[in-house]
């Protein structure tokens, strides 16, 4: 008696998990809306003080400040001992993931941990060449990205405005001459580009881009790019051009970010529905389709299970362009299961996947730049 009711707990359990697996697999995009779009409307309130950008409190990373995750670098890795040639803004992910408010205050507990974690794992590949300045913002938080609207366009304007006000303090900053790298992941990718659009295309400072990394965020090659002010790299060592990629494992359903590609008009003012995305392959430097084999990885950042330790591991994770503009990485990668969103998307380690040849691509565009 007492093993056929195991045997019958153990049968349901099995069905609950199949259940919830179906449900899971049914309802994802449902549930991820559910779990992070705030109930209540856009308040600037909630969102805290503007940050203020002369005062070292505001940045997650500048010269001046001691304890900058940025200057992070795995074993057998080292960072630039000589004065800075290069000066790179990066500007951090989506890091307020808590729908009580559209954006998070930029003294969010979670937010700070969450920033750290990205400047070790993104910015940090650009620490060989110069120093990174890293503004702390009021990030739109992720449930402005699953439900459009009037709200929605209110929190992303108002992380906008903080970037904005940031670039501005940083130009004023850095010696006037001094190159520039532009690096952005995601929701900080989609304000580079804004900022390009406003603050770059056409003006003196554009001539000192040595390179903009774009990652994570859909751009379109028609309807973007012409916008930006500079063309998409083609070449391995070429200077003044933009790099992008959107990583998902296969077999890859990219289904929301197409969603979110074609929901709104390129920057040029056209439609992006119907374009093209465009994919430079971290592996190589170029945005051609063929396979480049996990030989040619110069390093992965395999995560710790709370992401607070990292490890370099070359030879791990191949990539291709597919005609469609999506980064293709193979099969799931072992070691990076944490954090996988819908489709199979590893949007979370656009940068950790490649660490050590974004680097190295850095270095290359950036002596060229100099070279020239």
């Amino acid at each position: 008696m007492l093993a056929r009711r195991f045997l019958y707990i153990i049968a349901g359990l099995i069905l609950l998990i199949l259940i919830a697996g179906i449900g899971w697999s049914l309802f994802q995009e449902q549930l991820f809306r559910l779990a992070f779009v705030p109930n209540s409307a856009f308040d600037v309130r909630a969102a805290g003080a503007a940050p203020d950008y002369r005062r070292a409190a505001s940045w997650l990373s500048r010269p001046d400040l001691t304890n900058d995750p940025a200057r992070w670098t795995p074993p057998g890795e080292t960072r630039t001992a000589e004065p800075p040639t290069v000066a790179v803004f990066y500007v951090p992910p989506t890091t307020f993931f808590a729908k009580s408010s559209w954006n998070g205050p930029v003294d969010n507990s979670d937010s700070r941990r969450w920033l750290r974690v990205f400047a070790s794992s993104e910015a940090s590949a650009f620490n060989r060449i110069g120093i990174i300045w890293a503004p702390r913002y009021r990030s739109a938080g992720l449930g402005a990205f699953l439900a459009p609207g009037t709200d929605s366009a209110k929190a992303i304007d108002l992380a906008y405005q903080d970037v904005r006000q940031a670039f501005d303090a940083f130009i004023g900053q850095i010696p006037a001459a001094q190159p520039i790298i532009l690096a952005g992941h995601s929701q900080g990718t989609l304000h580079l580009m804004r900022l390009m659009r406003e603050r770059v295309t056409g003006k003196p400072v554009a001539n000192r881009i040595v390179a903009a990394y774009l990652i994570g965020w859909p751009i379109s090659i028609d309807a973007d790019i012409p916008a930006l002010g500079l063309s998409a790299c083609a070449t391995p060592r070429q200077t003044r051009c933009i790099l992008s990629w959107q990583s998902f494992a296969e077999p890859a359903e990219p289904k929301l970010i197409r969603e979110l590609f074609e929901q709104s008009p390129g920057l040029t003012g056209k439609p992006r529905r119907g374009t093209t995305m465009l994919c430079i392959n971290p592996l190589t430097g170029t945005p051609a389709t063929a396979d480049a084999l996990p030989a040619a990885n110069l390093g992965s950042l395999v995560p710790s299970a709370d992401f607070m330790a990292m490890e370099l591991k070359p030879g791990m994770i191949p990539a291709r362009c597919d005609p469609s503009g999506v980064l293709l990485i193979g099969e799931p990668p072992k070691g990076f299961d944490n954090y996988v969103m819908p489709g199979n998307n590893y949007h979370v380690f656009d940068y950790a996947l490649f660490w050590g040849n974004i680097r190295a691509d850095a270095e290359a565009r950036a002596r060229a730049f100099l070279t020239r």
